[in-house]
């Protein structure tokens, strides 16, 4: 009738988007393709529009769901039909994923092996994109008093401080300290200048008397142990 308002015909995208919904509360991510996470993720940052193609584009520019999470706030605006809001959504998923890490993980008591240490960091640099630096400190026994951050350099680059390390065991009254400090290259292995700080390191401890136990470095997902390999017991 005239005069009258007539009803907005429903969105012929509110269907499919109640089924991924429902789907993803059933089964979790099980079965969904790297583009199809990311398009439940962007129905809330785009509450009508149609978001298939800008998820196919982002797995496309990117590679992958891991390289769209990778991606920084600069990178993310390139892609066509990304603004400020999806950006900001997208640094916002990987960043909440690792406070999570971080608070869930429980290592109690003393650290007595390897994968108590994995534990313990992995959280710390999940997600990172540049190369961080921290210290676990731990009285004699091996019990974690506290993990400090070091410092944060540019890719592939962190500088270690003498002070900082010093000042950071001697805050925590440690008497045990494990160094450790991701690649953000994803090959856990160690170079030169890694030994070479690590060793200098270890004899500037010990003056204070404190025991560096290890040095470990982190990533991928993969941890390797200078003191597994047997390279803190050399005498340089």
């Amino acid at each position: 009738m005239a005069g009258e308002k007539q009803e907005k015909a429903p969105s012929i995208h509110a269907g499919h988007r109640q089924g991924m919904k429902e789907q993803f509360l059933k089964q979790g991510l099980s079965g969904m393709r790297d583009h199809q996470i990311l398009e439940l993720l962007l129905f809330y940052a785009v509450p009508r529009r149609d978001v298939n193609p800008l998820a196919h584009r982002l797995v496309e520019h990117f590679g992958s769901l891991a390289g769209v999470f990778h991606a920084t706030y600069d990178q993310l605006l390139e892609v066509d039909g990304v603004g400020p809001n999806i950006a900001t959504l997208l640094l916002l998923v990987p960043a909440a994923s690792a406070r999570y890490l971080e608070e869930s993980a429980s290592v109690d008591g003393q650290i007595m092996a390897t994968w108590q240490l994995r534990e313990l960091l992995n959280p710390l640099f999940f997600g990172l994109r540049d190369e961080v630096a921290y210290l676990v400190c731990m009285d004699g026994k091996n019990k974690v008093l506290a993990t400090r951050k070091l410092g944060q350099g540019v890719v592939d680059s962190v500088p270690i401080a003498t002070r900082k390390v010093l000042e950071a065991a001697l805050g925590c009254n440690a008497s045990r300290v494990v160094l450790a400090h991701n690649h953000v290259s994803g090959v856990a292995l160690w170079s030169q200048a890694d030994l070479d700080t690590t060793l200098r390191l270890k004899r500037l401890l010990a003056e204070a008397d404190i025991v560096l136990v290890d040095h470990v470095i982190l990533a991928g997902g993969d941890m390797v142990s200078m003191a597994e390999s047997g390279l803190l017991d050399e005498k340089r």
